[in-house]
């Protein structure tokens, strides 16, 4: 039998979060949806997560491409953080092309921005092209695509709540994001599948 430990590097992660920022409350209002923000993880423990998002906590802008870490900046102003952590398998190849995308944005990172336009755009389904400026869901989606995960439309329509239901995606935990990052870390448990109640 396959250990985790074997595998864990073969899928990466899709985390929807629902904090209490003004803007992600009138995007929840706007949408309709329970869920305003999603990152993307290299791993089920979530040391680090990958988005488009605010530079410093106080401001919703400037905004860019951003390592998020749970605890602290945007994610630490929150004691309850409603989330669904989404597993999507990835081939070795793709997988390392995942790394070399999260590199390459990390690197590059004054070369994009964020996309207020596109946030009106993912608003009114109107398709346009991605090239240096993303909302969160178009980041994650387009990164997803490039690696070779099937979508079922273009990465720039895509928001948060269409990121739960991509036809890849398994759901492993519904539930408070800093209660699953402390369980999954503080026990060094090993892998399992961790569905609570929704918050």
């Amino acid at each position: 039998m396959t250990s985790y430990k074997q595998t864990k590097n073969r899928s990466v992660y899709v985390v929807v979060t629902r904090t209490g920022t003004g803007v992600a409350r009138a995007i929840r209002v706007l949408s309709r949806k329970q869920y305003s923000h999603v990152s993307l993880s290299a791993d089920a423990s979530l040391h680090q997560l990958y988005s488009f998002c605010r530079n410093y906590t106080r401001i919703p802008l400037p905004a860019t491409f951003n390592t998020e870490q749970i605890g602290e900046g945007t994610l630490g102003k929150f004691s309850v953080i409603p989330c669904e952590i989404y597993e999507i398998p990835l081939t070795d190849q793709q997988y390392r092309h995942f790394l070399r995308m999260i590199a390459h944005f990390r690197e590059c990172r004054k070369l994009y921005s964020y996309s207020v336009m596109g946030l009106m755009r993912v608003w009114f389904q109107i398709e346009s092209e991605l090239q240096n400026k993303f909302v969160c869901s178009q980041f994650v989606a387009y990164v997803l695509e490039e690696c070779g995960v099937t979508l079922d439309k273009p990465p720039c329509l895509y928001s948060p709540d269409d990121l739960r239901y991509l036809p890849d995606a398994k759901l492993i935990y519904r539930g408070e994001l800093n209660q699953y990052y402390h369980e999954r870390n503080d026990g060094e448990l090993n892998y399992l599948p961790l569905i609570h109640s929704a918050v």
